[in-house]
């Protein structure tokens, strides 16, 4: 495919890089490389060793040294540069997210257009990365904080977002001085070498040292754990599973290093009798099928009030009906593949389970067969009736399974069962009744780190930041003050004055 080719994929291609030299490493594995859209062969990669890994973090180090010199505003300019490069290969990188993970056209594209944003933002960032001048209670002082580069940053990001979730630590941390090592999914390792081979002209053009931004694709049994407990990386950002983020947190805590936990999602959309039905539906609908229900802001739950509850039901079951499920290449398709058949199988299971605990499927649940699906990772995208309570509801399948549960009484019975699961992720609520939202927006209402009134649970902007409560680990990546995360912070006080005077009135003469 064309898009293979201008973005340098070859038949066979090396999994680490320190910048713009790649490790010809081959005894270390090869991962082969199918797409879920079609079930044919792109091509292969081969895994990092340990080796591998310790090259790409002593040209991190040498490379920190001279990044944290450079000029906030200078090295927002790389990023800039690094922002125009994407915008110039957005359709061929947007074709190969789609291809090798599976989500629509569309969403692909938009992933490209988010690592834009966030160059864009990030270099807008570079200019005020600022701290704050505080008053000091000794006369003749001057006391304030200000923020210095971390170091070496790791970013591990998950299948679901192939390079999206790169660009959001990636860039960020270069404005603010640090250099960042990025373990892809071994699912999708492609996209990943894709983006190194894109913004390799920017770093020779440049001029700048390896080890900036590198790339190690290998397995979490060996390079993932020396990974998390490598000293030298003073913060990791790991989006996973909570099963994953629970592990990474507890080791990198026991070094005292940071962890950015993007983990587990169990979204709800709320909606209330004064609900414009006409606007929730599409919104409900992405929500729960976009990327096919594997987006961790995933559509998981419709809380409806009972008064409304039989028409929103046969709304959906309208709306799903009209879904077009295939290749994520063709445009015209709203619904693409699942990643791979054990995703598929776990589709099957939690429908099984929520059937044995006393749901009910009302639309979807097949596994769909024929040529037009033969890499046997297509579903009908699923609606349960079910109750908030059961085992399998309170988890988070990643698949496009949306379970569907009334509620009676005010708002807060409603918002009652949104927080009752230990995911702590996005939320929304559709209502048209001011004091219904307010309430949901209070310290009383959603515990979520996202909370939306009229849009869905999905598709958040780059400009605030991103992350979640409980087990969705309380970490925030992207936009607001998120950049602080990958600085370390400082207090200064100056005397500038002839005498000594000690905080708290205290006297020592000597």
């Amino acid at each position: 495919m064309e898009f293979l080719k201008n973005l340098g994929i070859k038949e066979k291609n090396f999994g680490s890089s320190t910048g713009t030299k790649w490790n010809e490493t081959t005894d270390s594995g090869e991962l082969k490389i199918y797409s879920p859209a079609t079930g044919e062969f792109i091509a292969s990669v081969y895994q990092a060793s340990e080796a591998d890994l310790e090259k790409i973090m002593k040209s991190s180090e040498e490379a920190f040294k001279y990044w944290r010199k450079v000029p906030a505003p200078k090295r927002g300019e790389i990023v800039r540069q690094i922002g125009d490069k994407l915008r110039k290969y957005k359709k061929d990188l947007g074709s190969l997210v789609s291809f090798e993970m599976g989500k629509s056209l569309q969403e692909g594209m938009g992933e490209v257009q988010e690592m834009i944003d966030i160059c864009d933002f990030a270099v807008g960032q570079s200019r005020q990365l600022y701290g704050f001048t505080m008053q000091s209670e000794r006369p003749n002082h001057r006391m304030y904080d200000q923020y210095h580069p971390l170091g070496i940053v790791c970013t591990i990001s998950a299948f679901n977002f192939p390079v999206a979730v790169w660009a959001w630590n990636a860039m960020l941390a270069a404005v603010c001085g640090d250099v960042n090592v990025w373990k892809p999914s071994s699912k999708v390792p492609l996209s990943a070498i894709a983006c190194q081979n894109i913004i390799k002209d920017v770093l020779v053009e440049n001029n700048l040292p390896e080890g900036i931004f590198t790339l190690i694709v290998g397995k979490g049994s060996t390079i993932g754990e020396k990974i998390l407990n490598d000293k030298r990386i003073p913060l990791i950002s790991v989006t996973g599973s909570t099963n994953v983020g629970r592990h990474a947190g507890e080791v990198i805590a026991k070094r005292f290093g940071r962890a950015i936990l993007e983990l587990g999602g169990n979204n709800a959309i709320i909606m209330t009798p004064e609900v414009d039905l006409k606007m929730a539906m599409p919104a409900v609908v992405f929500g729960a099928v976009g990327t096919a229900g594997q987006r961790c802001t995933s559509t998981r739950r419709l809380i409806v009030h009972e008064s409304i509850y039989d028409k929103v039901k046969d709304s959906l079951v309208k709306a799903y009906s009209g879904l077009k499920i295939g290749n994520p290449l063709d445009e015209k398709n709203h619904v693409g593949p699942l990643i791979d058949k054990g995703a598929v199988k776990d589709f099957t299971n939690a429908l099984k389970l929520v059937i044995e605990e006393g749901g009910k499927i009302i639309h979807g649940g097949q596994v769909l067969e024929g040529e037009a699906y033969k890499s046997g990772s297509y579903v009908v995208p699923a609606i349960v009736e079910a109750e908030n309570h059961y085992n399998i509801v309170q988890e988070e399948t990643f698949a496009p399974i949306l379970y569907l549960m009334k509620y009676s009484g005010d708002v807060k019975n409603a918002i009652e069962l949104q927080n009752g699961v230990v995911q702590g992720l996005s939320s929304s609520i559709f209502t048209n009744n001011m004091r219904e939202a307010e309430m949901f927006l209070s310290a009383e209402g959603s515990d979520c780190g996202i909370a939306n009134v009229n849009i869905g649970t999905s598709g958040a902007e780059i400009g605030g930041a991103f992350g979640g409560e409980k087990e969705t680990g309380g970490g925030r990546e992207s936009g607001s003050d998120s950049w602080k995360t990958y600085m370390r912070r400082q207090t200064n006080t100056i005397n500038y004055g002839t005498a000594l005077p000690l905080a708290q009135g205290i006297k020592f003469e000597i």
